[in-house]
């Protein structure tokens, strides 16, 4: 298994996401969780991807990998995978990889002719992020939120598409043991980002945790 534990991954840079394990390890993570405030979830009224800016933009600014010449979906790629080959000419475009997926313990080895069978995760969904708040934001923060590497996962195809834009309460990642770390990062994301979840997604994220 590969990855980094979100305890020791707080700006999103380093690849995958790994099992929280140790009793400390957990107790540092419900310490974590609880900061994160509540309130109910607003209506998605005027919810677009495009508030969001163009999809995988590279020009989001005071971000990891922002403005460096290669779109946010190649930098979570060259990221989490491994055995990395690019398109002729090229240092950003990625064209073949392995992956291993947190959230089905599946190894992939991926090719951009099926580009769909691996996709980014917004961990906390874009269409949460209005809902919690977003809405009220400037372009260039909602363009920030979308393209921070700690609020992305490149992940099995089917497990992004099944989240849709579900809360913890409403969906978890089927391998049982990266549940809290997926909690944890949820959290990172919401602190980060000054953003409440719904009182039932934090109780879930803290039992993960437990």
């Amino acid at each position: 298994m590969t990855g980094t534990s979100p305890l020791d991954n707080p700006d999103g840079t380093k690849p995958g996401l790994a099992a929280i394990t140790s009793e400390e390890d957990r107790a540092a993570a419900r310490e974590l969780i609880e900061k994160v405030a509540t309130k109910g979830r607003g209506p998605k009224t005027g919810y677009d991807r495009d508030e969001f800016g163009y999809a995988w933009a590279d020009n989001a600014d005071d971000i990891p990998y922002a403005r460096n010449g290669c779109d946010t979906r190649n930098d979570i790629l060259q990221r989490d995978g491994t055995g990395l080959k690019y398109r002729d000419g090229s240092d950003c475009v990625v064209m073949e990889m392995t992956i291993f997926d947190p959230y089905t313990e599946k190894t992939v080895d991926w090719q951009k002719a099926d580009a769909s069978e691996i996709q980014i995760d917004h961990i906390m969904p874009l269409s949460y992020d209005w809902q919690m708040g977003a809405s009220r934001w400037t372009d260039a923060k909602r363009k920030q939120i979308s393209n921070d590497p700690l609020n992305l996962l490149a992940v099995d195809g089917s497990m992004n598409s099944s989240k849709g834009d579900s809360g913890p309460s409403s969906w978890l990642p089927p391998t049982r043991k990266i549940r809290c770390s997926y909690a944890v990062r949820f959290a990172q994301v919401a602190l980060k980002y000054d953003l409440p979840v719904t009182a039932p997604d934090k109780a879930t994220m803290l039992d993960q945790c437990a």
